[in-house]
């Protein structure tokens, strides 16, 4: 369970477009945490890799490189 305090502007933003579309606002809240938390999930790994990129404990493969072991085409 998860509750949560939005500004004014938000939840009357929220309430017409539930009222307009018959959906919940709780349908709305879950699929916009939901798109969100994907989008925070990939930058957090991008850091994650970049940061062992950079101290070293990882590398890279070139594109060419990486379409040669896995039989793709240009």
């Amino acid at each position: 369970m998860l509750a949560i305090r939005l500004p004014a502007e938000i939840e009357e933003r929220l309430d017409e477009l539930a009222k307009r579309t018959g959906r919940s606002k709780s349908f709305y809240a879950r699929e916009a945490i939901l798109e969100y938390l994907d989008d925070l999930e990939d930058v957090y790994l991008a850091e994650k890799r970049l940061e062992d990129l950079r101290k070293g404990n990882s590398s890279v493969v070139s594109l060419a490189e990486l379409m040669a072991r896995y039989g793709v085409e240009d």
